[in-house]
């Protein structure tokens, strides 16, 4: 199994906080118009799945699968054209402040790997800004 993992993000709310609003996916209400435009489109969750429209990539359905309280929230594609799992990984820095990194695993082969690794790398590092960005109140 591939890992692309984003790099490191600093943001300045705690990390139980941070856990709290992204371990329940209904919180995404509040996010969905940071997301940018063109880039993902149709999303609906409820607490433990997110569907959306990822143009080339079609329809992905994340689930969430483990949950480590304050620390990680593990996901796996219920639906994708190439299944991959996701996980979150939250650390603490201070009480009002924690370092997050997104990573995913993903089985392929070597060929496809090189044509879609850098893509797949883009789109974890925005996903990584956006979620660095929300206000965690």
């Amino acid at each position: 199994m591939s890992k692309i993992e984003s790099s490191v993000r600093v943001v300045p709310f705690s990390q139980e906080r941070v856990y709290n609003k992204l371990s329940d996916l209904s919180n995404l209400e509040s996010v969905k118009d940071k997301i940018p435009a063109g880039k993902v489109q149709d999303m609906s969750f409820d607490r433990d799945t997110l569907t959306f429209n990822a143009p080339p990539a079609g329809e992905i359905t994340l689930k969430i699968i483990e949950r480590e309280p304050y620390k990680c929230i593990k996901f796996e594609t219920v639906r994708s054209s190439m299944p991959f799992n996701l996980w979150i990984q939250i650390v603490p820095v201070s009480e009002e402040e924690c370092k997050m990194r997104l990573t995913i695993g993903i089985d392929i082969n070597p060929f496809m790997g090189g044509m879609i690794r850098k893509p797949l790398q883009d789109g974890l590092e925005k996903m990584a800004d956006t979620l660095a960005m929300i206000r965690y109140e």
